[in-house]
């Protein structure tokens, strides 16, 4: 029961990253043929906000989980 977490967080970390990879890829080559300079910035900016926007969640799912008792020791 102790490696369920740990594998499930790097089973979901690996999907949703490569996901993010290929859906960005596929935009970046979409837009290419429009614009150049443009996309790699906001290819950076949305980048930026997926990444905080993850690290802000699982913050306050850890959070959550210490209110609630739970033991978060791996």
């Amino acid at each position: 029961m102790d490696w369920f977490p740990v594998v499930f967080i790097l089973f979901k970390v690996v999907v949703l990253g490569a996901g993010m990879f290929f859906a960005v890829r596929w935009h970046y080559e979409q837009d290419r043929k429009a614009q150049k300079g443009a996309v790699l910035s906001a290819v950076g900016k949305i980048s930026l906000a997926l990444l905080l926007a993850l690290v802000g969640l699982l913050s306050l799912t850890f959070m959550l989980a210490r209110m609630l008792g739970m033991d978060m020791v791996l």
